[in-house]
C-alpha cells in the first residue's frame, strides 16, 4: 500500500516533468551537506530547481507523463535532476559553472528536452551555446544589417551635397 508522502513525491516529480523543458540527471556521490546546500541555492538563484529523488518513484512520476521511456533512461543509481525552465542552455550553464567554480565530484549523466535523449558531451554542448536571447539579438542584428546598408547608400549623395554646401558657406 503506498504511503502518503511517496504519493506526493510523485506528483511532485509529475508536475515538475510537465513544466520543464529540460531535465538533466547528475549523479551526486562525492558531495557533502554543505556542497549539496551550495548546489541547490546556486541553481535557485538561476531559476532552477534541483531534487534528489529515488528511482523507483522517479520511473513511477515518469509513467504519467509523455517522457516515460526517455526518462526512464535518465535515472540509475544516485540521480539528482536539475530541472530548467524556459531557456535549456540555463540548466547546463548553470550546472557547468558550478561544477568549475567549486570544482566539485558532481557529475552530469544524460537529459531529456524536447522529448530527447541528450548525452553528457551534448549537454556539455548545450552549455558552450550561447542563450537564446543572444542568438535572437544576433538574428535581428543581421536582418537588420542589410537594410542599414540601403539606407546609408541612399543617404550618400544627400550627406555629401551638404558637405560641400557647408564647405561652400565656409569660404564665402
Amino acid at each position: 500500500m503506498p504511503i502518503d508522502k511517496k504519493i506526493k513525491m510523485v506528483q511532485a516529480i509529475q508536475e515538475e516533468l510537465n513544466a520543464c523543458s529540460v531535465a538533466v540527471a547528475t549523479d551526486f556521490r562525492g558531495l557533502s551537506g554543505t556542497s549539496m546546500a551550495e548546489l541547490r541555492g546556486f541553481l535557485r538563484s538561476r531559476g532552477l530547481k534541483y531534487k534528489v529523488v529515488k528511482n523507483t518513484l522517479a520511473h513511477r512520476a515518469a509513467a504519467g507523463t509523455t517522457r516515460a521511456e526517455i526518462f526512464g533512461q535518465l535515472v540509475d543509481g544516485p540521480t539528482g535532476i536539475v530541472f530548467g525552465y524556459g531557456d535549456p542552455t540555463i540548466a547546463a550553464k548553470g550546472l557547468e559553472e558550478f561544477i568549475r567554480t567549486f570544482r566539485s565530484p558532481l557529475i552530469v549523466r544524460n537529459a531529456v528536452m524536447d522529448g530527447n535523449l541528450l548525452m553528457p558531451r551534448e549537454v556539455s554542448a548545450l552549455a558552450s551555446l550561447p542563450t537564446k536571447d543572444v542568438l535572437l539579438a544576433s538574428l535581428l542584428g543581421q536582418i537588420q544589417a542589410p537594410i542599414y546598408g540601403l539606407v546609408n547608400v541612399l543617404s550618400a549623395p544627400l550627406r555629401g551635397l551638404i558637405t560641400v554646401l557647408q564647405r561652400r558657406v565656409e569660404q564665402g
